[in-house]
């Protein structure tokens, strides 16, 4: 028989299963999170889902889910199957005060929750990984005073080798940006965080910038590698992701709150961008809630 195991972390910033094993039954999860989701897989054989493509999964293997991305795991059971995972869920606004003195790392965990991976699969060296993960752990799951910096100090660690050893470079941005072009990039991210609830303007944008309308477009796609239509329709689907599924309001409200759009043209927009209409969207939602 199926499992479908629902792991939300509520009104947490942070969520660790460190190596949960899996022995023997069918294991079948479909949901989604309000946070970031790391899975490290360090044994098992099945399937991942995401938005409509599937991807292998086996040892050594990380998942990187960004927040309200549904996502299907399959492990099918048997004799002796195994399956052993740690499941790392955090908000990322949770951590991203403390990565200010680090700007390289703190744009990778935007790239992370928020910028356009061109697969959420990549590989880790087991052995490299354990190294980091349990110099950390038991601090962070011992409950007292010192576990909130325990699991600063332990997601900064984590981030870092992830930087470092796992995440292809070509997944980002160029290296050699001049500080400068670094932060007129954060400035757009920024102005774009504080206005995507707008009709989009680049002329207003530039102008903010003081930059042309020519060059901003231009730098932004070299950095991300997304044209910035595309990263201002990502985040008002993210926006509505987080409506659908924590309100009780309607397509049509939630169209004119993401952009001021008109319902069809939202639709359009949402089922192109995760493979499902709005309503098919939270009623997966609830379903897994249940």
């Amino acid at each position: 028989m199926a499992h479908i195991e629902h792991m939300d972390p509520g009104q947490s910033s942070f969520f660790l299963a460190f190596r949960d094993e899996w022995l023997d039954d069918h294991f079948l999860k479909f949901h989604a999170h309000q946070g970031l989701e790391l899975l490290f897989i360090h044994e098992g054989q099945g399937a991942v889902e995401v938005e409509g493509r599937s991807y292998e999964l086996e040892g050594g293997t990380l998942f990187c889910f960004q927040p309200y991305q549904l996502h299907k795991l399959e492990v099918p059971g048997g004799n002796e199957a195994r399956y052993i995972r740690t499941n790392l869920t955090f908000d990322p606004r949770y951590l991203e005060p403390f990565l200010v003195p680090y700007p390289k790392l703190q744009a990778f965990l935007r790239f992370l929750s928020k910028g356009s991976l061109s697969s959420p699969r990549f590989t880790f060296a087991q052995n490299r990984l354990m190294g980091v993960m349990e110099s950390h752990v038991q601090a962070v799951l011992i409950p007292g005073e010192e576990q909130e910096e325990a699991r600063i100090l332990f997601l900064i660690s984590l981030l870092r080798h992830l930087q470092l050893a796992v995440i292809p470079h070509t997944e980002l941005s160029p290296e050699g940006w001049s500080v400068k072009k670094t932060a007129h990039i954060e400035s757009i991210m920024d102005w774009i965080e504080g206005h995507f609830r707008e009709p989009f303007s680049l002329e207003l944008l530039a102008g903010k910038l003081h930059l042309s309308s020519y060059y901003v477009p231009h730098l932004f796609k070299q950095y991300t590698g997304v044209s910035l239509t595309d990263y201002v329709t990502a985040r008002r689907i993210r926006e509505a992701c987080v409506l659908l599924g924590n309100s009780n309001k309607s397509v049509q409200q939630i169209a004119f709150e993401v952009g001021r759009l008109s319902p069809a043209y939202f639709c359009k927009l949402f089922k192109k961008n995760k493979g499902m209409t709005p309503l098919d969207y939270r009623s997966a939602l609830h379903h897994t809630a249940k």
